[in-house]
């Protein structure tokens, strides 16, 4: 057992300086002056380089080897997959590539916090320009390791974030909301106008949508003593097992977008307190992917937030915050809260137009990593996929279009996809949930989510990463990621209730 023990052992002190990493990051998001933004780039470019030295030392290869050959349960034998998944993906990078990749990504995370704001395209453009090109040589090394396992560079970026979809496999899913989605929108958009507008606008006062948040997040089972909110300029979740950090942001002119961010925060937040303790500090006990990820913050915000019930519910509890809505009654803030409509930006869209929004930034970034589209191409191609798919008119507009997310700035690229996958699969699990619990809407309406975390405990949260994504859905809902869920519960939601 030494050698898997050995594995085991590395791979824990790995966990520790990752633990170091994603706090230097909040605080860089978070708290961090802008004065502070060169050396804390420095401080955290080291930190990773010293990760990926650390995970790619010669020994392991033969640690692996011999671990290999050693009788293990078949714990462990999960453990020792998802450890070597690991080290082939870093194996693949040189060093000095990470580095050069922590520090562009450092740089131009913090240009977009400057230059978005000024609508500064051009400003940002040098910045982006270097991680892309860096990021381009990232997928070429993982597809010429991959020993023809990724058909594109993009394939090889995706599967980082999204372990078995490809660019072939996406596609088709892509192009099947692509033929059904633009006249859906239609449809619920003109069925919306054959009733009464329920007008929302006001004051609501940041200190007050925030303690509606923490209220919210209490009832969903996210604990204080392990976890803290706060405001960023784009709402993330990030942490340790026993320190969950979330963050949100706020507009005094409504609550209902804070409201969702906030919760789909806390989905992400609860699917990483619920990960198997036992196997925590190691591959094996981490989150399956970012598609089964995103699935459990968007089940938080859209399956659930967005349930008539549980609207029933939260009803009272908003208009205690804000008074000035206790004439508004439990339809009309549920008719409010589903309203859709086309708009700019993707963390403020309904659910109905937002897979719209992530085709396009897939078909972007896919041409992007695989060299058919220049950085400089970006706000055009934009442009033209916005008004084909949403009828919006970015042109010049580059803060509300191409510099709204912090996605490529940051170099996730091969990210997007995961949330419409998400989307996808916390609609069929819901549907699972259901099937299940007959009972589970008399919870829901009496504000009892303990069932529903109790299901994603014992069917999702708990799995770690034992299971492949495609076996996790299978197991939780008795097929894998079928999009007919998605269509049938928006046209269950929005054109036959």
């Amino acid at each position: 057992m030494r050698a898997y023990q050995s594995l085991v052992d590395q791979f824990t002190r790995l966990n520790r300086l990752a633990h170091a990493s994603t706090f230097l990051g909040w605080d860089q998001e978070v708290m961090m002056p802008p004065g502070g933004a060169e050396s804390r780039a420095q401080a955290m470019a080291e930190l990773h380089q010293l990760q990926h030295e650390m995970l790619t030392a010669p020994q392991l290869g033969d640690w692996f080897a011999e671990a290999q050959q050693q009788t293990l349960s078949a714990d462990e034998q999960a453990s020792l997959r998802e450890m070597h998944r690991q080290w082939l993906q870093a194996s693949c990078l040189p060093s000095d590539l990470v580095q050069a990749q922590s520090l562009a990504s450092s740089r131009c995370s913090h240009a977009w916090r400057e230059q978005r704001g000024k609508n500064d395209w051009q400003g940002f453009l040098s910045n982006f320009k270097e991680l892309v090109n860096l990021s381009r040589q990232e997928a070429k090394a993982r597809m010429d390791a991959a020993d023809g396992a990724f058909d594109t560079p993009y394939d090889a970026l995706l599967d980082l974030y999204s372990s078995g979809d490809t660019s072939t496999s996406i596609g088709k899913v892509f192009d099947g909301l692509k033929a059904e989605l633009p006249e859906l929108i239609n449809t619920v958009i003109e069925r919306q106008r054959r009733r009464p507008h329920v007008d929302l606008s006001g004051h609501y006062p940041v200190a007050s949508q925030e303690q509606l948040s923490r209220e919210v997040m209490k009832l969903l089972g996210f604990d204080f003593n392990n976890g803290r909110l706060d405001i960023s300029s784009h709402p993330f979740s990030t942490g340790v097992r026993g320190d969950h950090r979330i963050t949100t942001r706020y507009n005094e002119d409504g609550f209902i977008d804070a409201l969702m961010g906030t919760v789909h925060e806390t989905g992400h937040a609860s699917y990483e307190a619920g990960l198997p303790e036992a196997w925590n500090g190691l591959p094996v006990g981490e989150a399956r992917s970012m598609s089964i990820h995103e699935s459990q913050s968007l089940l938080f915000e859209k399956q659930l937030l967005l349930s008539q019930p549980f609207v029933r519910y939260l009803t009272p509890m908003i208009q205690r915050h804000f008074p000035a809505l206790k004439e508004v009654d439990n339809d009309e803030f549920w008719h409010a809260m589903t309203h859709v409509q086309r708009g700019f930006i993707r963390v403020d869209a309904d659910e109905v137009t937002y897979p719209m929004h992530i085709v396009l930034r897939y078909e972007i970034e896919s041409k992007l990593i695989n060299g058919e589209m220049e950085a400089e191409d970006i706000p055009d191609a934009w442009a033209e996929k916005m008004h084909d798919y949403l009828g919006l008119d970015t042109r010049g507009n580059y803060k509300d279009g191409c510099l709204q997310d912090i996605h490529w700035p940051s170099g996730a690229f091969g990210y997007f996809p995961s949330y419409t996958l998400g989307a996808l699969n916390a609609a069929q699990l819901f549907a699972a949930m259901h099937r299940d619990m007959e009972d589970l809407d008399a919870h829901l309406g009496r504000g009892d989510v303990t069932p529903l975390r109790q299901w994603l405990g014992e069917k999702i949260w708990s799995k770690g990463s034992f299971l492949s994504s495609e076996e996790l859905m299978t197991q939780a809902t008795g097929e894998t990621t079928n999009p007919e869920y998605f269509i049938r519960h928006i046209r269950s939601r929005y054109l036959e209730g």
